[in-house]
This record gives C-alpha cells, sequence and structure tokens, in this order.
C-alpha cells in the first residue's frame, strides 16, 4: 500500500472513480512534470448533490454544503490526477487551486467555501499539500453546479 493510500485509509476517505467528462476535455492532462485537471464539480456516483446558487436564504445552497461539496470536487480532481500520473505518491506539491462558487449576489463567502477542498488536501498531504489558491464567485457554473474547484500539482 503506498503512503497516500494508508494515509486515506486513516483518514476514512476512499477516492471516488474518475468523473466522466461532461463536454469536450479530458479530466487531467500531463504537461512536463505538472497535472493540470479540468474543472472538478461535485459529482457523486454521476450525479450532483445539489444545484443552484450558494448564500443564506430560502432556495439557496447553504455555504456549509457548500463546502463539502468543494471537498468532494478535490477529491474527484485527486482521481483524476492519479488516473494520469498512476499514484498520488508521486505528486511532490499542490501548487495552485482555483475555486468557483456560484455565487448569489449577496454572498461574499467564497473562501470559506473553498476551504473544503483546501483543507483535504492539507490532511491527506500535509506540508505538500499547502498551495496557492483563487476563491471566485460567479453567476453560474455547468449543469447549475454550486462549486467547481481545479488544481495544479507538481509531480516527480
Amino acid at each position: 500500500m503506498s503512503q497516500i493510500e494508508a494515509r486515506l485509509l486513516e483518514l476514512g476517505i476512499e477516492l471516488p472513480p474518475v468523473v466522466a467528462p461532461v463536454a469536450a476535455y479530458v479530466p487531467a492532462i500531463v504537461a512536463g512534470s505538472m497535472v493540470y485537471t479540468a474543472g472538478q464539480l461535485p459529482m457523486v456516483s454521476g450525479t450532483l448533490p445539489a444545484t443552484g446558487k450558494v448564500g443564506d436564504g430560502h432556495g439557496l445552497v447553504p455555504a456549509a454544503d457548500a463546502k463539502a461539496f468543494a471537498r468532494q470536487c478535490a477529491l474527484n480532481g485527486l482521481a483524476a490526477i492519479k488516473g494520469a500520473i498512476g499514484s498520488l505518491d508521486r505528486i511532490t506539491q499542490v501548487v495552485k487551486v482555483t475555486g468557483f462558487v456560484a455565487s448569489d449576489p449577496a454572498f461574499t463567502g467564497q473562501p470559506g467555501v473553498v476551504n473544503g477542498a483546501s483543507e483535504v488536501l492539507a490532511e491527506i498531504f500535509g506540508d505538500r499539500g499547502q498551495h496557492a489558491r483563487s476563491a471566485v464567485g460567479v453567476a453560474v457554473l455547468p449543469l447549475d453546479a454550486p462549486v467547481e474547484i481545479e488544481f495544479i500539482v507538481a509531480f516527480a
């Protein structure tokens, strides 16, 4: 068992299967010693657990739920990376995370939502999981997803 697989087991995390693309792209691509993921939606077993804008109020996705969805996006991204390079033990650094949050116009908590991805990467990889990051509020995301995460990792 690899070091990262052991860490995932210790954390009670099971990587999902690679999410099939919903358009004309690949889940992850290798360029030199870097892997770039496509934007990852919080798909679970082929479906979104929720749709709509993140915010406070009736009919909106609560920020706490969106944070959990960002975590799922990160796990989906790790599955795509593993599919591209064979083993997550090859990751030497999570370099950059970009989070997109479909936001109600009054919602300004995008950084807290994207923490769902950042925190799980730190839990899994320790110092190698520390990264630069952007958290961006947007009007709408594909399939009306509340959150989308993409990231760049270095590997050896």
